[in-house]
């Protein structure tokens, strides 16, 4: 059976997710651990769980979701996957984390490039992925229907949706993906977003005031 840990690092309030199943093995999803003792609370938890982490997996690279890609990658000794077009999203990141108040900030290479017609296996876990662009113009997502679970990144959110105003970034985009791309998963198919809580896609196409029925125009 899929289970998931989320933790909730950095000022910017980012959920950190480990997946894993039966077998103990798991995936690590965007971390944001950024202070030691944020570092020290994931591998804590993998260590305590006895898991083996097989993949580091950014759903996309804003600094909030990186922090921790070189703590991971160091120590699970694992490898980092994201879609081609965050390479350039990932490597500005070193420009603007002092700024952010960062300066830290550890540099991080992907080793294998991924998109929508990829599966990501571990353990007895299957994940299928979808391209959802328009907070980042790489942007992934990950499902398994049977657990019924949807890392989301910062698509959609509880009541929202992904912010569309950085680099790269583009409203109407974004809105047509969620519709096309998240909108057609089943309904009680539960979000694991980037911030805030975890909601469900049928909430979300009933209620959600930027792609929901009842959308404000």
């Amino acid at each position: 059976m899929l289970q998931l840990r989320s933790f909730t690092f950095n000022p910017f309030m980012e959920n950190t997710y480990v997946l894993y199943d039966e077998t103990k093995e798991a995936v690590i999803f965007d971390p944001g651990c950024y202070e030691k003792r944020e570092q020290q609370t994931l591998q804590a938890f993998v260590t305590a769980e006895g898991l083996t982490v097989k993949y580091l997996i950014n759903t996309h690279c804003h600094i909030d979701h990186v922090l921790g890609n070189a703590f991971v990658k160091r120590t699970f000794n694992v490898p980092l996957l994201m879609h081609q077009f965050e390479i350039p999203v990932l490597k500005s990141v070193p420009s603007y984390a002092s700024n952010y108040g960062f300066p830290a900030y550890e540099e991080s290479e992907p080793e294998h490039l991924i998109d929508e017609s990829d599966e990501i296996k571990f353990g007895n876990t299957v994940l299928k992925i979808r391209f959802v662009p328009g907070h980042a113009p790489g942007h992934l997502i990950f499902y398994n229907e049977s657990a019924k679970i949807c890392i989301a990144g910062d698509t959609l959110f509880q009541g929202s949706i992904g912010r569309t105003d950085l680099p790269g970034g583009d409203h109407q985009t974004l809105l047509d993906a969620i519709k096309s791309q998240l909108f057609t998963l089943p309904e009680d198919m539960t979000v694991y977003s980037g911030h805030g809580p975890e909601t469900n896609i049928g909430l979300e196409k009933e209620h959600n005031p930027f792609v929901g029925k009842r959308a404000r125009f």
